[in-house]
């Protein structure tokens, strides 16, 4: 890059916090820097375009867990870690909420249901014998029961007969949502440079020499909020989740209205007014999905397509209208990493295809970190 001396001056030098990503956790982060550190230079850097991995390409999900992730999730995880998780994301809506207000991002509290196939029986039977034991782990957060049978009334086809209901969770417009934490930042002196990937990163003295192809520049301190591209980073303590989505054109009187979990959250669909949004599938062929490449592969987008014809819109014609993809960041665990990774280089990631719920809390502890 030849940069003149006018952009050498005003967005690489003297910078105290360079953060990685712009993204959920990224903004959170270099907007909470600006709360603590008025003063500061602030850069983002960001590789993408727009934000690469999954804050402008996910659902639009304001949620906390299915119940049949939760219950999941307390093989693998205590059942303290679990609650703590849950009240971490449940922290970050709330956050994020406040920090942008209901209205901008479209907060729309229509409740959230997990549905299960009839050939899904030892899942339904676990879910619903297990039902009354997470409303009691989780009533000192929610103060109320959380999850409640309800008879399906969107007609459904090839399920149980019963779904569960939760009403904490909500839809939220991800464009929206993105757009205005990208204005918040602007309008907070947060300096943003887009299609700037980070090669490579040296620790120096009193400061870290940040790459950027054949050129460099000195930062105080890093922050790295790269989520599903973090795998150097975190010596493989993050991997790659690759989650395709597709949206329908306009259903006439479209009946459906929430967020929707099935198969233990591989599967989850919502209405975006009268069109219907249909992700998932991950876990028909992990190993192709264990990528940060951005694509579509016909054995998911096929199983997409059935459920839609055979589940969720039976008696209805459709037509898909669009295709994409997004990069989740999971692990081992579905606890988040918020670390400090030497003197002055910093990263929070890892947050397991929660991060719209969890995101705005992860940026802000990774700024407090400092």
């Amino acid at each position: 890059m030849q940069l003149s001396y006018w952009e050498l001056k005003n967005w690489f030098s003297n910078v105290d916090y360079t953060v990685v990503g712009s993204g959920i956790v990224g903004l959170h982060a270099a907007l909470r820097l600006r709360e603590r550190f008025p003063d500061s230079k602030i850069l983002v850097l960001e590789k993408g375009m727009l934000p690469h991995g999954a804050s402008t390409k996910n659902a639009g999900f304001a949620c906390f867990g299915s119940l049949s992730e939760i219950i999941d999730d307390l093989k693998s995880h205590t059942e303290q870690e679990v609650v703590s998780l849950i009240e971490k994301r449940w922290q970050g809506l709330q956050l994020l909420r406040k920090r942008l207000g209901d209205a901008v991002i479209d907060f729309k509290p229509y409740g959230g249901y997990e549905l299960f196939l009839n050939k899904d029986e030892s899942s339904y039977t676990e879910c619903m014998s297990k039902l009354p034991f997470i409303n009691e782990i989780l009533k000192p957060l929610f103060k109320t029961a959380v999850f409640a049978k309800e008879v399906d009334r969107f007609d459904f086809k090839g399920i149980h007969e019963y779904l569960i209901f939760n009403p904490f969770e909500a839809q939220i417009d991800t464009g929206n949502m993105m757009q205005a934490l990208l204005k918040n930042a602007y309008a907070e002196n947060i300096l943003i440079l887009n299609q700037q990937a980070v090669t490579s990163f040296l620790e120096k003295g009193n400061g870290v020499e940040v790459v950027l192809g054949d050129f460099s520049f000195i930062s105080k301190k890093v922050l790295f909020a790269t989520n599903g591209f973090s795998s150097q980073i975190t010596n493989g303590a993050v991997k790659p989740a690759r989650a395709q989505v597709l949206i329908t054109e306009p259903i006439a009187n479209l009946d459906i209205k929430g967020t929707f979990h099935l198969d233990r959250g591989y599967y989850y669909f919502r209405n975006i007014g009268d069109k219907i949004l249909l992700g998932g599938g991950r876990n028909l062929d992990f190993d192709t999905e264990t990528t940060t490449e951005f694509a579509q592969t016909e054995i998911i987008q096929n199983k997409l397509e059935q459920l839609l014809k055979e589940v969720i819109l039976p008696n209805q014609d459709f037509k898909v209208a669009h295709r994409w993809s997004g990069i989740m960041g999971i692990g081992n665990s579905k606890n988040p990493i918020v670390s400090q990774l030497s003197e002055n280089v910093y990263c929070g990631v890892r947050l397991g295809g929660m991060g719209v719920a969890i995101g705005s809390l992860i940026g802000k502890e990774l700024a407090d970190l400092i």
